[in-house]
């Protein structure tokens, strides 16, 4: 007899590079086992390269809830608080709906810190969340009463970064 999928919430945070990538490297994982999934990428509307790759898979719906360019921490843009809460709600859909096993938010935490969407919303998202449902949350600043919460958190940490040495943004590495 097959286990029940058991649902976790797994944190991918930390300053260094690679916490989209791990989530998505999860998500292949789960379409490779048979399992539907469901990415939303907050804060990003760049063509990246995960985003051209994975939209040709079956099995997965990849969203964007984000503009190609930054977002101010301090004055966000009306646009981005909508597109951002936009986004929530259709990944709260996603969650809650019954059709996907793997559902990730990718930058949520960003988009939390940066104040686009409430962290007593997102906990209570992942309250709610039903059993055997599993949600992967990324980005930069992942707050203490959600680490708390979570199944599983790695956090990436920043040793070396080729921008340091003056690096430009690549096609293909960063995006």
């Amino acid at each position: 007899m097959a286990k029940e999928k058991p649902g976790l919430t797994m944190v991918f945070t930390g300053d260094g590079k690679g916490k989209t990538t791990a989530a998505v490297g999860q998500a292949v994982r789960a379409l490779g086992h048979g399992f539907r999934v469901y990415m939303i990428h907050f804060m990003k509307g760049r063509d990246y390269g995960e985003f051209l790759a994975l939209d040709k898979m079956p099995g997965l719906t990849l969203v964007r809830a984000g503009r190609d360019c930054f977002v101010s921490r301090e004055d966000p843009d009306p646009v981005d608080l909508d597109l951002a809460r936009d986004g929530f709600a259709r990944a709260g859909e996603a969650i809650r709906g019954g059709e996907y096993d793997l559902v990730v938010l990718d930058e949520i935490n960003v988009a939390v810190d940066f104040g686009l969407i409430a962290e007593e919303d997102l906990i209570g998202l992942l309250r709610e969340k039903p059993a055997g449902v599993t949600v992967v949350l990324t980005g930069r600043g992942a707050s203490q009463e959600l680490v708390k919460m979570a199944d599983m958190v790695s956090e990436v940490l920043a040793i070396k970064h080729h921008y340091e040495q003056g690096a430009d943004c690549m096609p293909g590495i960063e995006y």
